[in-house]
């Protein structure tokens, strides 16, 4: 009812202004008639700035009356937590309550449509109770439950950026890819510090081997050697086998021997003093561990843990890197992080000697870079069209390979790095490595496409048959099963499932699971609070909860972070069926994982949308943006842009308070067919104050083989076949202050 009530005032704010006598400078700016000016309508900062009183980002006619003396002045309502809306409701009641009474009647409202949805006891009068019900809805954002706000929360707690830094410190998370993660670790031989002569290939008959580079006299060294004591211990257990590789030959058998004593390691050690294993693996620090599986294949690389480093000291580490590997690959998975940097005293590799390069072969390399980068989708039972795990198949389509390889639709990434940029920003960044992208077209081009031999193919991968994220606590469904035609163009679905939750959870994981996979495209789900309405208004403009696109339909959060899901709460789902040459019925589901206590941090998504877009017929070119203030201090953590199949391009850019602008994301050939996150590997704290601003292109011309209609003049609609324009930012709050904003 709550909702009902807010939206039916929200419908009073169009008709109220509908009322009020227009104003022609207004009109002229208002492009698009929607009732409000924005930046874009009126790019004058200083202008805008004038007449935008309740600083929400757009200009509504009740402003620009007051500021230009239409009307007789008066004390501007007080923005409550959501800013303009509050500010608006205020400003529409006074407009309607003609006598100033504090009541809306009948004849005061004209007869309204939505006077008897607000009137809850139908006595033909809105009185103060009943108006300050919509206040408070106002005041909290309009009721936008559980899905992360609709639209752009107008405040928040404090977050400094030493806070930000301190929950997400630790070693940087690198590309998988850039370091030979799944690539094949060359057979190497070296001498024990006991005289024993020996090569990686001896430890095969183990499950993995965990090489730990290691010094008698570095001090980040020193403090994990109790730890690496108690890891040759559990490593045996599982039996896993350990190998330690020093490669200062300053240092003397002695030191290295009595420090092995003192710890009570008696693990395989090669004092590496001409560099040549340190130099195969392109080891980097001292402290920098290397997991390989029983083949060979890399599986992790970089730091231990997160508990030490060269300036930093921790009682326990928070994140368990190389525990977390080592569990990964003794169930036959992929380490949920792959490959960090790792604190240490660096090494250098100047004198080290090279191995020859050797020719690509498939089982050495080819079946390795596609197993890491292509088989988790492109394999039996799989969601791509096809499997790439076999020689017959990856030959048939080899051509195929070479093409979207190179013109960099395969693997889908899109984001571009700013010229000069240091490092790369992604966590999730799974576009080829330079080398994999080489040796795989390599191979392709080659007369005879060498097989090599068979032992050197790597270990095949075991994938979840039905839950990637483990069985769920809740499971889901939708309320019914869809038809899916052959054939031809459906429209988006629309379905609400009633939980029967009994209290607040919190979901450390989800995962969207079609039935069927091929004729999913995406899907968009709401969590609404008890009572809400469950509706399409929002089209995802005010965020969302949980997504799916193929190749990514779960997600599990950080330790001490989580997503909120109210009790009685309604979950609504937004799919984009697609058939696909057969008929079939999909019923979906969401699986969640519920955290065990209460996260520190609370995940929210937001969605900055530009709802007023109109894409001119036969534009090749054709751009819009939207601009957006930061309300509060906001720790964004993942970017996700949405457009339809006109998009061609899409940026995220922000303007901080001392007029400096970054762009954040630029991703400049947008691809419809993947709706794809772009994850940081470490938040970006935009300040209060800041400005976002969104930039899309269209191309709605002939040019554009998926445009369905160059000649039509495109506008904001839920359908494909009309356009998008949205923003997506996920970001997180302390789940104390975050309570506490939602209780003012």
């Amino acid at each position: 009812m709550k909702r009902l009530l807010f939206l039916a005032l929200a419908g009073l704010s169009a008709s109220a202004l509908a009322q009020t006598p227009g104003d022609g400078v207004f009109q002229r700016f208002d492009k698009n008639a929607d009732g409000k000016v924005t930046t874009e309508e009126l790019p004058n900062p200083q202008a805008f700035e004038r007449y935008d009183l309740d600083q929400n980002g757009a200009i509504t006619l009740a402003e620009y009356n007051q500021v230009s003396g239409k009307t007789a002045p008066t004390t501007p309502a007080t923005p409550g937590p959501s800013g303009g809306m509050a500010s608006q409701i205020e400003n529409l009641i006074k407009t309607v309550d003609k006598n100033a009474d504090g009541r809306i009647t009948k004849e005061e409202a004209g007869d309204a449509p939505w006077f008897a949805r607000v009137d809850q006891n139908a006595d033909g009068v809105i009185d103060a109770t009943e108006l300050e019900t919509v206040r408070k809805m106002a005041a909290r954002g309009g009721g936008g439950g559980s899905g992360g706000g609709r639209g752009m929360p107008a405040n928040g707690p404090t977050i400094t950026p030493e806070e930000v830094a301190e929950v997400t410190s630790g070693p940087e998370v690198l590309k998988p890819g850039d370091v030979g993660i799944g690539r094949l670790i060359e057979d190497l031989s070296g001498t024990t510090l006991d005289g024993q002569s020996g090569s990686l290939g001896d430890f095969k008959d183990h499950k993995g081997l965990v090489i730990l580079m290691t010094s008698a006299t570095c001090p980040v060294s020193k403090r994990y050697i109790p730890s690496v004591a108690k890891l040759e211990k559990e490593l045996a257990a599982q039996d896993m086998a350990l190998l330690l590789v020093n490669p200062f030959a300053s240092e003397t058998v002695e030191e290295i021997k009595a420090q092995l004593a003192e710890a009570g390691i008696t693990a395989a050690y090669v004092h590496d003093k001409e560099k040549k294993l340190t130099a195969a693996l392109g080891a980097r620090t001292t402290t920098e561990v290397f997991l390989l599986d029983a083949k060979r294949t890399l599986v992790y690389r970089g730091a231990f843990d997160d508990q030490y480093g060269v300036n930093y000291n921790l009682d326990v580490p928070r994140h368990r890197y190389l525990h977390d590997a080592i569990a990964a690959l003794l169930k036959a998975q992929t380490p949920a992080i792959e490959a960090t940097a790792a604190p240490g005293c660096e090494l250098d590799l100047g004198d080290a000697p090279t191995l020859a390069a050797s020719p690509v072969t498939y089982h050495r390399d080819v079946a390795r870079i596609l197993q890491q980068n292509c088989v988790q989708c492109h394999r039996e039972e799989g969601i791509a069209p096809f499997a790439l795990d076999d020689i017959a198949e990856v030959t048939d389509r080899a051509k195929v390979i070479k093409r979207v390889v190179t013109e960099g639709t395969m693997p889908p990434w899109f984001a571009v790095l700013e010229p000069g940029a240091e490092t790369n920003p992604w966590a999730n960044d799974c576009s080829l490595s330079v080398r994999d992208k080489t040796d795989l077209i390599a191979w392709i081009d080659s007369k005879d496409r060498p097989l090599g031999d068979p032992a050197e193919a790597p270990a095949p991968r075991v994938y979840p048959e039905e839950w990637s994220i483990g069985t769920p606590d809740l499971i889901v469904p939708l309320s019914r099963a869809y038809d899916i035609k052959a054939d031809g163009f459906m429209p988006y679905a629309f379905d609400v499932v009633q939980t029967e939750l009994t209290e607040d959870r919190w979901v450390k994981a989800y995962e969207i699971l079609p039935s069927e996979r091929d004729v999913v495209h995406h899907v968009i789900v709401q969590v609404y609070e008890k009572g809400e309405t469950a509706t399409t208004r929002d089209e995802g403009t005010g965020g969302y909860w949980a997504l799916y696109v193929p190749g990514n339909g779960a997600h599990e959060y950080p330790e001490g972070f989580a997503r909120k899901i109210p009790a009685g709460a309604k979950i609504s789902f937004q799919i984009h069926y697609t058939p696909s040459g057969m008929a079939k019925q999909e019923r979906l589901r969401l699986g969640l994982v519920f955290a065990k206590e209460a996260p520190q941090y609370e995940v929210k998504t937001v969605g900055v949308a530009h709802r007023g877009i109109a894409i001119l017929p036969g534009a090749e070119r054709h751009v819009e943006t939207k601009t957006q203030r930061v309300p509060f201090d906001m720790p964004v953590t993942s970017f996700m842009p949405h457009m339809h199949v006109r998009g061609a391009g899409f940026k995220y850019e922000v303007t901080f308070p001392d007029g400096k602008t970054e762009t954040l994301l630029d991703i400049p050939r947008y691809d419809f067919n993947w709706q794809l996150r772009y994850d940081y590997k470490q938040p970006r704290l935009i300040p209060r104050g800041s400005t976002m601003k969104i930039t899309a292109i269209f191309n709605n011309s002939a040019s554009n083989r998926a445009n369905p209609d160059p000649t039509k003049l495109v506008k904001w609609g839920s359908q494909t076949v009309d356009e998008m324009m949205l923003g997506y930012l996920e970001y997180f709050l302390p789940v104390a202050a975050s309570a506490e904003v939602a209780a003012k």
